[in-house]
């Protein structure tokens, strides 16, 4: 066999030891595992809508733009709430809080300056 034909081999070698590990890690999933990985792909979520969505019904709210939160609280599986707080440079707001809870879906409390913009419990709890 010439050097080339055994390089051909050692290539084709490599492709099939690659599609045998891929196919062997893909069928040892226990239920556990994805779990874990549905419940980080939830919280991804939830945290990337609040994200989204917060920092524009403050500004709608105050007319401040924000964009990063100072802090944020999360049971990882059910809400994510994102705490902003206000500069002294100008900001309209002293702190906002802003809590997406995935049962209600999007913004469910916004409380800015201690006044509740939003409320979704309480118009859910009001409607039943």
């Amino acid at each position: 066999m010439g050097e080339y034909q055994k390089l051909i081999a050692v290539v084709i070698g490599m492709f099939v030891l690659g599609f045998i590990m891929v196919g062997v890690g893909k069928e040892g999933d226990s239920p556990d595992v994805i779990a874990e990985r549905t419940r980080l792909l939830t919280f991804s979520s939830m945290q990337g809508m609040a994200s989204q969505k917060c920092p524009v019904a403050i500004k709608n709210k105050t007319g401040t733009e924000v964009y990063f939160p100072t802090s944020n609280e999360s049971d990882k599986d059910t809400y994510v709430t994102l705490n902003y707080k206000g500069t002294e440079k100008g900001d309209k707001f002293k702190t906002a809080s802003c809590t997406l809870t995935l049962a209600l879906g999007g913004i469910s409390k916004l409380v800015i300056d201690d006044e509740v913009v939003i409320d979704k419990q309480k118009i859910m709890s009001e409607i039943k």
